[in-house]
């Protein structure tokens, strides 16, 4: 395994990490989520991944239960919780950023979680009716408190990051130190262009969720029976029609063609894809089967091989490098 930095942090994070959307408590059974755990820790992962909404909060207790079950010393990994949609009933005070709900939401899921403290805590959307200032001063009082050690955001802008920034600077407290955005072959906007000063001068870090597309970069779609996958699950329509575009799916064809070319999976090509910018610390993967986990793996012995020329191929397939200004 391969291990960076989570930005300008002196924390070392393992380059795959591994998260629990859509598979804890929901598409796998607690013995198969034990073993995805095992062979995840076993092969260096030092990062789980998981927030209040995931199951509404069963998913965090699946994965507390398994880690608490395991003899491994508690500083040998993270874990991560995001607050923001809530695990209740969706009232008005059990959602959102406001400092009620932060704080509540921190403590919910360190009992879910069963640790004396979260490693990462993010602020898993921006939130519109609450001033920014205020969730910089809920997760300040979390850190002075010893119940989070690093926070962060998922899906914020540029902009909305930047002034959380200023906002901690203004009252000398502790910004956000990491991002949670979606990151992979056909989403690359933020990663490589709007975040770029942020990375430059804010020394941010990111774990960059569905490096996959939801399953799509992996392949199995262009099959005539992709079998159970997670874009057939209930209540994923709108994943659905978002991924299974005709467009997209000719350009999978195609990625698969240089994967085939280069003798891997099209699933570690696009994890590796990822992998290949340093401005990613490291890359979440969610399996609901220990091959899969295993397979994904492979994907750091590519890295050397994605040369300049590879990447170009890759690009003039996915058709969307953004385009900087020049100077």
């Amino acid at each position: 395994m391969e291990y960076r930095k989570l930005g300008n942090t002196g924390i070392q994070v393992s380059a795959m990490s591994f998260g629990t959307w859509l598979t804890f408590a929901k598409q796998i059974d607690y013995s198969t989520a034990d073993e995805l755990i095992s062979v995840a820790y076993e092969e260096g992962i030092n990062f789980f991944d998981n927030a209040e909404i995931y199951s509404r909060g069963k998913s965090e207790e699946v994965l507390g239960q398994i880690l608490k079950s395991k003899n491994w010393a508690r500083s040998s990994y993270m874990v991560s919780s995001k607050v923001f949609w809530g695990y209740e009933e969706g009232k008005p005070t059990q959602k959102g950023l406001s400092r009620k709900h932060i704080i509540e939401g921190c403590h919910a899921a360190m009992k879910r979680l069963q640790v004396d403290y979260i490693d990462l805590f993010f602020c898993h959307r921006p939130d519109k009716n609450t001033p920014i200032a205020e969730a910089v001063w809920a997760m300040n009082t979390l850190l002075q408190q010893g119940k989070i050690l690093y926070w962060g955001t998922s899906e914020w802008s540029a902009a909305e990051i930047m002034q959380a920034h200023l906002e901690a600077a203004r009252n000398h407290l502790i910004g956000p130190v990491m991002e949670q955005p979606q990151y992979n072959i056909f989403e690359r906007k933020k990663m490589e262009n709007e975040y770029l000063h942020l990375f430059n001068n804010e020394g941010m870090g990111t774990t960059i969720w569905s490096p996959l597309a939801s399953g799509l970069l992996s392949g199995k779609y262009t099959r005539k029976d992709p079998g159970e996958t997670r874009l057939s699950m209930k209540g994923l329509e709108w994943l659905r029609q978002q991924q299974l575009t005709d467009a997209k799916m000719e350009k999978v064809k195609k990625l698969k063609l240089i994967a085939k070319k280069m003798d891997v999976t099209l699933a570690q090509l696009s994890i590796a894809w990822c992998l290949k910018n340093n401005n990613v610390s490291t890359v979440i993967l969610g399996a609901s089967k220990p091959q899969q986990l295993k397979e994904n793996f492979g994907a750091l012995k590519l890295l050397p091989k994605l040369t300049e020329k590879i990447l170009q191929e890759i690009d003039k397939v996915a058709d969307n490098k953004p385009v900087l200004p020049e100077y």
